[in-house]
């Protein structure tokens, strides 16, 4: 059975909802950039507090890469705001609580109530309440990955800024990232990709990697 809510290509429910930073409407929020929503089980959870501060720290990586983050948690946003203080007043060098800076620039998170009304993304969290979710959005709104994490994890923001390179360097150019790919490394040309027609658009060269099967579908070059 697929689980309910959203499904990958799906568009991001345009929600409004009272945040720690004021009232947004999400796809406003979004604009033109990239977007990243979490969600926590609730607000002083142990592993939760760690990566809202480790999210807050790599705010400027994500903001070079034209993404901007959010977190949702069930509880209000007066809760939202003294779990800020008590992020600030631990290991996390108050970067949790001050979280990048506002919603109009590209480095922000914010706190969403439960009540604002998400649809698919809150049908999908309430069927997993004891559960941590990412969702990443392109440009277009529309949902490009979901991960789902047991909250007793913390997510891993070096995978989560990996993705985000595989997932923006591969919506505009014709090519994929294959297992273990970091940036930088040599990258996969799409199978659709006729071999003439990939000669001329990868002019740094593309070569075959030999199989035992002969077939000559694994086809690499450095990244664009």
């Amino acid at each position: 059975a697929v689980m309910p809510g959203l499904l990958l290509g799906d568009e991001a429910p345009d929600f409004e909802a009272d945040t720690t930073q004021g009232r947004i409407r999400f796809h406003d929020f979004l604009g033109d950039s990239w977007g990243i929503l979490f969600s926590h089980p609730r607000d002083f959870t142990p592993v939760c507090t760690t990566e809202l501060g480790r999210a807050a720290k790599l705010a400027p990586e994500f903001s070079k890469r034209n993404v901007k983050m959010i977190a949702l948690s069930i509880d209000s946003v007066q809760d939202h705001l003294s779990w800020c203080k008590v992020r600030a007043g631990g290991r996390l060098q108050g970067a949790a609580c001050r979280l990048g800076g506002t919603y109009v620039t590209s480095q922000s998170v914010g706190v969403l109530k439960s009540r604002a009304g998400m649809g698919k993304v809150f049908s999908t969290f309430k069927e997993h309440p004891t559960k941590s979710r990412v969702f990443i959005f392109g440009p277009d709104k529309k949902l490009k990955l979901s991960i789902l994490y047991p909250a007793t994890t913390g997510r891993n923001f070096d995978e989560i800024l990996r993705v985000v390179d595989s997932l923006q360097l591969t919506a505009y150019k014709k090519v994929a990232t294959p297992v273990d790919w970091k940036p930088g490394d040599s990258v996969m040309v799409v199978p659709t990709l006729p071999d003439e027609e990939a000669k001329k658009l990868f002019p740094k060269g593309v070569f075959t990697k030999e199989l035992p099967s002969g077939k000559k579908y694994l086809r690499y070059t450095p990244q664009p």
